[in-house]
């Protein structure tokens, strides 16, 4: 399936709802045990949201985050699922997206999300060629939070009130 190319400075909100929505098993490259490391905090929001996340990070192989098995590689990972979220630097972004593109078939993989801070271009470009969406430096908890009312765009508390029930992205 072709895609419109995508503005990585601007995103649609319209295009972060649909892959909050559509992606509900997440693959997390990055993921940290240390409670303390945003990777840890991210995948226990995103659990809390009913999102299954997956870590994956080789130096963590074998233990356990929130109930997940922490697998060394993508490759590893013996389940489907939806979308890489990828907490490394920019530097490292290549190679996981490579993985994920030789794997998109194989494991469901519709979209590749990048973390704040972390922007590959030319990985992106990838990734797109091969019909995968990509985002990037941007934080899925925080676009969830965002969508939902529960945070401004800012981080902060919104300071919505309603009597209304939140629809969740």
């Amino acid at each position: 399936m072709l895609r419109a190319m995508i503005d990585h400075d601007h995103y649609p909100d319209s295009l972060i709802r649909d892959v909050l929505r559509r992606c509900r098993v997440i693959a997390m490259v990055g993921a940290s045990p240390t409670w303390v490391r945003p990777s840890n905090f991210a995948m226990k929001y995103l659990q809390a949201k009913g999102y299954r996340v997956i870590p994956v990070n080789p130096v963590a192989a074998g233990q356990t985050i929130h109930g997940e098995t922490v697998h060394a590689g993508l490759g590893d990972v013996p389940d489907r699922f939806d979308m890489v979220d990828i907490f490394r630097a920019s530097d490292q972004v290549g190679p996981i997206v490579d993985e994920a593109i030789r794997l998109k078939d194989a494991k469901g993989i519709s979209t590749i999300w990048m973390q704040l801070g972390v922007r590959d271009d030319a990985a992106a470009a990838g990734a797109e060629a091969a019909g995968l969406v990509v985002i990037m430096n941007r934080c899925p908890k925080i676009e969830y939070g965002r969508l939902s009312g529960e945070l401004s765009w800012s981080g902060v508390n919104s300071g919505i009130v309603t009597a209304k029930r939140l629809r969740a992205p």
